[in-house]
């Protein structure tokens, strides 16, 4: 999705790099928290709530990782707001987070946790439509949009043919 934005391979690299640290910060976080099968009590969710800082805070030392670590700090963002950790809205949050935050739930969609089933790859992309404009950009929206084979076919990959018709 980023390369409908940039072909340069510096920023291709930190979009790449943001990605797959995302949930660094979630290495502190008890398993007690992260494989909770029901929902989580208010002290567990501001566990949770602490690993985009806590990712960053890891990735500070490495200067070559910067604009990957902004990333990881503001992929829990929301496009209208309502994330976390900051609150940030709309440009305020970096576009490569903005991107991963689809991403992101997609992949949280379509996959098995210990407390449900994942959905299909048509009713997460239901989802994210819907969420566009308050959850997501509706830019990043219509990228994902654009990009709907290959990520079908990397959802399918991923989750095997449990999801095929």
């Amino acid at each position: 999705m980023a390369r409908c934005f940039t072909t340069e391979p510096t920023r291709l690299r930190d979009v790449y790099w943001g990605a797959l640290l995302h949930d660094l910060g979630k290495i502190g976080i008890p398993d007690a928290v992260l494989l909770k099968q029901g929902p989580l009590d208010e002290t567990e969710w501001a566990v949770m709530r602490a690993h985009p800082e806590a990712g960053q805070r890891i990735l500070m030392p490495m200067p070559a990782l910067d604009e990957a670590a902004e990333i990881v700090l503001c992929h829990e963002e929301r496009y209208d707001g309502s994330g976390y950790p900051a609150g940030l809205r709309g440009n305020e949050i970096p576009l490569g987070a903005r991107l991963f935050a689809v991403l992101d739930t997609l992949d949280a969609m379509t996959s098995d946790r210990p407390y449900r089933r994942g959905v299909d790859f048509d009713a997460a992309k239901a989802e994210i439509e819907r969420m566009s404009g308050s959850q997501f950009d509706p830019l990043a929206v219509e990228v994902f949009l654009q990009e709907e084979a290959t990520l079908r076919e990397m959802v399918t990959l991923k989750c095997g043919a449990a999801l095929l018709p």
